[in-house]
């Protein structure tokens, strides 16, 4: 059992649940050197544009790798794998969709923090439409620590709110900002292959990678239902089915 009806409860109780060494070897060396193949093709778009930024990735310093996994059977083979089927069943039930994905990357001694906020802040930011929230699986590739800069959580009961709330734009860093409060929250200090999994509604964020090693994580996104536009009805994310009456439909 990956997920205990203890860390289930906790979940649903304060937001999030941490799931230590859950993540098989080779999965996880795999994820690293895909990571790694995708960093490399950010560069090359980065020299075609003439460019240090694209979005909210910062040259040799932090990288947003997202929605690539169809480029990658080995990437594929993680998300909709036994590991990730067993933790969605337990934490969202037996209906679930891939909703996004993405490597979230920091680069050594200057890898940039990320701000306070909910996932789903992005998701109204953008204009999209209110939704259930869904599943953040924040999967460490890297033994996560205060030095390099891992996720810290709120918890519901600390937090202003289980609402989604209007983020604002930090400037410079590009970041979306939806909690301004004083409380550090939890940090996340776990072994690699360990995966963090909290809410879209579960405020977080994460310090600088002061250490001399890159700090990398997957981040996994599944719903528990349709997340639709509102104005066409087309899905906003993904929206891969994964699992139906409990059965995997993908992978």
């Amino acid at each position: 059992m990956l997920v205990s009806p203890a860390q289930v409860a906790q979940y649903h109780e304060q937001g999030y649940c941490i799931l230590e060494n859950v993540i098989p070897a080779q999965q996880l060396e795999d994820l690293r050197n895909e990571c790694g193949r995708f960093i490399d093709m950010m560069h090359a778009e980065m020299d075609e544009k003439g460019t240090d930024v694209l979005g909210i990735s910062h040259r040799n310093r932090r990288y947003f790798v997202s929605r690539r996994y169809l480029e990658s059977p080995l990437v594929t083979q993680f998300l909709f794998g036994d590991t990730m089927a067993e933790v969605t069943r337990a934490l969202l039930g037996d209906t679930v969709y891939l909703f996004h994905e993405q490597y979230v990357v920091k680069a050594p001694e200057i890898g940039m923090k990320f701000s306070w906020h909910q996932d789903s802040g992005y998701v109204k930011a953008g204009g999209g439409p209110i939704h259930a929230p869904y599943l953040s699986c924040w999967c460490a590739l890297d033994d996560v620590t205060l030095e390099n800069g891992t996720v810290f959580v709120l918890p519901y009961d600390r937090a202003p709110t289980r609402e989604i709330v209007d983020h604002e734009i930090e400037a410079g860093s590009n970041d979306k900002v939806g909690y301004f409060g004083d409380d550090p929250g939890e940090p996340a200090i776990v072994p690699a292959g360990s995966i963090v999994a909290f809410s879209s509604v579960t405020f977080h964020r994460s310090g600088p990678n002061t250490s001399d090693q890159m700090r990398r994580v997957y981040l996994a996104q599944y719903s528990a239902e349709h997340i639709l536009r509102p104005d066409t009805g087309q899905p906003w994310g993904m929206d891969v089915p994964f699992l139906q009456d409990g059965v995997r439909m993908a992978g």
